[in-house]
Parts: structure tokens; sequence; C-alpha cells
């Protein structure tokens, strides 16, 4: 079944819980994907607007879709929130503040829920994939390469393991951590990215 909300938009994702909820029951998997890219400007020439927005879709938005599920998965046997992050969380490079803000302030939402929720039997874990190939990836691909380059498949050459990351590649990875496999986990982060932007803590 698909339902579609805004995830900006309180009172549309209040009515996509409730619709979902009574026709199937509590949710179990919570995989927080929606996201979109900020325009490639320095913060001297971002207005606020921007980073609020990218703020109310990436880190907000799932705070209040979160705190509407959790009530109900709670009651589950198990329960799973996965935060689709970045690299760009680690990696903070020029001319991104609002996606770096942004997806910080997911990956900090989905650390203090892991502790929150753990007693609940809810586990919360982060992916944070490199360049993917997608609508977005080749939008971003595009705009940082000045239109040289079109497609983000069209750097496959030059990635890791020789191709740009796939989306499929993103989501074996959440179905491990939604997994029995992945049951002693909580509190983690992934990243996808082929060793390209390794994280060192």
């Amino acid at each position: 079944m698909a339902v579609q909300a805004s995830v900006d938009d309180p009172a549309a994702v209040a009515a996509m819980v409730d619709r979902v909820t009574g026709e199937l029951g509590p949710i179990s998997i919570l995989v927080h994907n929606g996201g979109i890219a900020s325009r490639g400007r320095a913060v001297s020439d971002t207005d606020s607007a921007e980073v609020e927005r990218l703020l109310r879709i990436q880190a907000i938005g799932p705070h209040h879709l979160t705190s509407l599920v959790l009530p109900e998965m709670r009651k589950c046997p198990r329960g799973d929130i996965i935060m689709i992050s970045s690299v760009a969380a680690h990696a903070l490079g020029a001319n991104g503040a609002p996606y770096n803000m942004a997806k910080a302030a997911l990956e900090a939402l989905a650390h203090t829920l892991a502790k929150e929720e753990s007693p609940n039997g809810i586990h919360v874990n982060i992916v944070a994939p490199g360049l993917v190939s997608s609508d977005m990836g080749d939008r971003l691909t595009a705009a940082l390469s000045g239109g040289a380059v079109r497609q983000a498949t069209d750097l496959d050459d030059t990635s890791p393991f020789g191709h740009v990351c796939r989306p499929e590649e993103v989501a074996d990875v959440v179905t491990f951590l939604v997994s029995p496999a992945a049951g002693y986990l909580t509190g983690q982060r992934i990243v996808v990215d082929g060793g390209a932007y390794p994280h060192r803590a």
C-alpha cells in the first residue's frame, strides 16, 4: 500500500500514519529516506529560508513522524528506525551548509532515540551513503561538475569497486539492520560509500 505525504506537512504526516496504522496495524519498521539537496552556495550567500527548509524536511519532519509512530511501535515485539543520512554529515564539505546541518541534526536525533528507546525494544541506526546513482545524485553530479558530467553513473570508472553506489546497495544495508542478524545493534552508523569518504573518530 502506498500512502503519500510531504514530510514537512505535519497534518498530512499525521493523516498518513493514521491511515497506515488503521489498515495495517502498528508500524514496526520506519525508514527516514526523505531529503533534498541544498543549492551549493557558501554560507555568506545562503539565506536562512534555505537552511530552515532543509531542516524541516530532513530533521524536524522525521522528529514529528517518529513521535507519531512510537506509541504503537513500542507495543511491537521489535521496532526498527533507520535514518538515511549522508557522508556529508562527517565530510562537511564547503558550499553545503544547509544539507550538512540537516543531516547532522538527523543523526543527533537517531543517537538520542537509540538511547531513549532501547528499553522498549526499538533499534535506531543510521545508514550514511556517499554519492548514489539516483535522480538526486544525477542533479548533484551535474551541479558540482558545472554540467560536464550529466549522470552519477558517468563516474563509475573512477569510483570504488568500479561503480557509483546503487540504491539497492543502500537498501541491502537497511535490510540487514532490520533483520534478526542485527538484533543486538542500535545507535550504529554505517557508511556506504565504498571507502571514498572514510570517517575517523
